[in-house]
């Protein structure tokens, strides 16, 4: 055995390991039908492997299960527990409807001891060279992981294979002196599961380039974005590259090799890389809608190799058409091998757009990394950003795209990639991508147009193109306090995630990012609880609940406090509203392209103690009071404008008690919450109800 941690000696011939077991192939899918990612996908890169002769140079290795205790540095209990027994007889008649409950899985009764292979053969491969024992490695496995969260499965991925690997080197193996590792994740989707579980670990530099779209690429997470950087001691270690579009090739990954992350893997001195090796942004694959080619992956792995003293550690994520991923990965190996390397491309120039990413990632990243504050070279060749692009790219897993030779225009065409509906139609199906969970902007107008009625009927869930701000406002929290049905967590979340609880007649909306609230409270206010208007659409017959925006110190109400984002307060704002309007002609969604409340607005509700939204003036929930802080941060509730106050007093707008089954929302938030007995809670609404203003 060499030495831990030992290069390659000068002149030796690299051992390369290469790890394929054909028991990873026993995940498919339940009852044969046609998924992206299936068992093909390996046997096709082994076939080129050994037809070119590249396995046979490489050193053999077999696949061993991972053990749960090394799978539980990044997981949970219950997400091992889950998939350990998923492939048992015991969810033989609820494995699908298991599946069901998760984004874009399915299981089968080969899926437990393929993902227990896959996070295994990632540790062993990671550790052979780690050690010493191998120069690099591929370890060939599936199902992929880079989806794969902290508590459940994802994207097609069921354990982090690369997380589990880095965890294990780090906490598991200090004798291999691997300190720092760099994780480098060229999937064209981001890698939301490894990003968080590394997010506040500066042992990791997490670099992810992938599809965004502002938001609208898959996993249509708000973290994939350029500002996420890393938090507390992790700050400035993670790099998202994120592409405004498909399209982008070989140039624009080169430009964001060459711009930030080579500067800054020279400043971090990896000890060994770990390459979340997806190959959907290889040109024809049918999710991606990219265009890199073999030799552009080649041209990237081989930039990499100047670090870690090459070693590199290549773990299979994504990638779907077969003849392009059995390609891609066999010039990757050859590359590995020491092969000699030339880059044959017709013309290098990346996107406008590619240069404009590059440039704020740079900007937001050079607090960290001095070696990016110098400014990049003037008078590069840029491409026109096309003016239109489909989401998904048209090839089926069997196109013929094979190589750069085939398609010599692919680097500098910026022509629209058609897309067959069935097509497209299935791949957006297996993503939870259809067109009911994207909007728009309202495009007749920035302004706000004010309801008389209450909040609007949807199903569909808030995009809002209009990202600047929702990229700022992510970052802040705000406690919203409500002191109606949003009491009952469930129902809140209705809000967040969309959907309704029993005794709503109509669905929400929900918010564009539905992540849960942080943190949980209750206090009582000095306000007013009152009862007004004559009916909702939500509800039926009966008032909708109110605080009196004039503080009564005889008064007491009962509010529950969620820690979420000002963009989330923002979309509950829109949808408690009627901002948020199905355009029937489309199908889809308008909604507000600026925030009711900003950064400023909260100085300004902070200091004098409410908020009047002038642009939405007669809509029922226009005014924001200030309730105070709770751990320095605001706390906000919405509520009616003084004046309609007075016309409630005057009759001219009705007061009335609750329909049965909101004032049973209500209760149940009380109960639940632990502030009243069922009872005093029901006898707290019926009072509120019955005094007059």
């Amino acid at each position: 055995m060499a030495a831990a941690g030992a290069a390659t000696p000068m002149g030796a011939a690299p051992m390369v390991g290469l790890l394929y077991d054909d028991r990873m192939c026993a995940h498919a899918t339940p009852d044969g039908e046609k998924h992206p990612e299936n068992p093909e996908r390996l046997r096709a890169i082994r076939r080129k492997l050994d037809a070119e002769g590249i396995a046979s140079r490489c050193v053999d290795l077999k696949a061993k299960e991972a053990k749960e205790k090394y799978i539980a540095s990044v997981h949970t209990p219950n997400h091992i527990k889950l998939i350990r027994d998923i492939s048992s007889k015991d969810y033989d008649y609820r494995r699908n409807k298991t599946a069901s409950k998760f984004n874009s899985i399915y299981f089968n009764e080969g899926s437990s001891e393929s993902a227990f292979l896959a996070a295994g053969s990632v540790i062993e491969v990671a550790e052979k060279v780690a050690a010493g024992e191998l120069s690099s490695a591929i370890a060939l496995v599936r199902p992929p992981g880079h989806h794969a969260e902290h508590d459940e499965p994802m994207g097609f991925c069921l354990f982090n294979n690369v997380a589990i690997a880095a965890n294990y080197l780090l906490n598991e193996r200090p004798d291999l002196g691997i300190n720092k590792i760099l994780i480098v994740d060229w999937d064209v989707h981001h890698g939301n599961g490894t990003q968080k579980m590394f997010y506040s670990d500066p042992r990791v530099l997490f670099f992810s380039v992938h599809r965004f779209d502002y938001g609208s690429f898959y996993p249509c997470e708000v973290d994939a974005a350029h500002c996420f950087v890393g938090e507390g001691a992790g700050e400035g270690y993670n790099i998202n590259v994120p592409w405004e579009h498909g399209k982008c090739g070989d140039a624009d990954y080169v430009a964001a090799w060459d711009h930030v992350l080579l500067p800054i893997a020279e400043a971090f001195d990896p000890d060994i890389i770990l390459l979340s090796a997806g190959f959907d942004a290889a040109m024809g694959d049918p999710l991606g809608g990219c265009c890199i080619t073999p030799d552009g992956y080649a041209l990237l792995l081989t930039k990499l190799l100047g670090f870690a003293k090459g070693r590199i550690v290549m773990a299979l994520e994504g990638g779907y058409n077969l003849k392009s991923i059995a390609n891609s990965v066999c010039v990757c190996a050859k590359v590995l091998l020491g092969d000699n390397f030339t880059y044959n491309s017709p013309r290098m120039q990346p996107f406008e757009s590619t240069w404009k990413v590059i440039q704020m990632v740079r900007n937001e990243l050079k607090a960290y990394w001095p070696v990016l504050s110098s400014k990049l070279p003037d008078n590069v060749p840029l491409r026109s950003t096309p003016s239109y692009i489909e989401p998904y790219a048209s090839s089926g897993s069997e196109s013929d795209v094979e190589d750069v030779s085939e398609l010599p225009d692919a680097i500098s065409s910026a022509n629209v990639i058609q897309v067959e509906d069935d097509v497209l139609s299935a791949h957006i199906t297996m993503l939870k991508l259809d067109e009911d969970n994207l909007a728009t902007k309202n495009n007749s107008s920035d302004s706000v147009q004010a309801q008389d009625d209450g909040p609007v009927a949807a199903s569909t869930r808030i995009y809002d193109v209009t990202f600047t701000w929702r990229l700022t406002l992510s970052k802040v929290y705000v406690w919203y306090a409500s002191f109606g049905s949003n009491m009952w967590k469930p129902r809140f979340l209705c809000y967040i995630e969309g959907g309704k609880v029993n005794g709503m007649r109509i669905s929400c909306f929900g918010s564009h990012d539905t992540s849960p609230p942080r943190g949980t409270m209750w206090r009582t206010v000095p306000h007013r609880l009152f009862f007004g208007r004559s009916s909702t659409p939500a509800w039926g017959t009966g008032g909708v609940a109110f605080l009196n925006p004039e503080i009564n110190y005889n008064a007491e109400s009962y509010v529950c406090m969620y820690k979420i984002t000002l963009e989330q307060f923002n979309d509950v704002l829109f949808q408690e509203n009627s901002l948020v309007k199905d355009n029937s002609e489309d199908g889809k969604l308008e909604s507000p392209s600026s925030p009711l409340i900003g950064l400023s607005e909260i100085e300004s509700v902070s200091s004098n103690k409410a908020l009047h939204l002038e642009p939405i003036k007669g809509s029922w929930y226009s005014n924001v009071l200030y309730l105070g802080e709770e751990d320095g941060l605001p706390i906000l509730t919405m509520t009616c404008s003084s004046a309609a106050v007075a016309r409630h007093k005057s009759g001219e707008l009705p007061l009335a008690p609750p329909s049965e089954t909101y004032s049973a929302t209500l209760i149940k938030g009380l109960v639940e919450g632990k502030q009243l007995d069922a009872n005093e809670a029901a006898s707290y609404i019926s009072s509120a109800a019955a005094r007059s203003l």
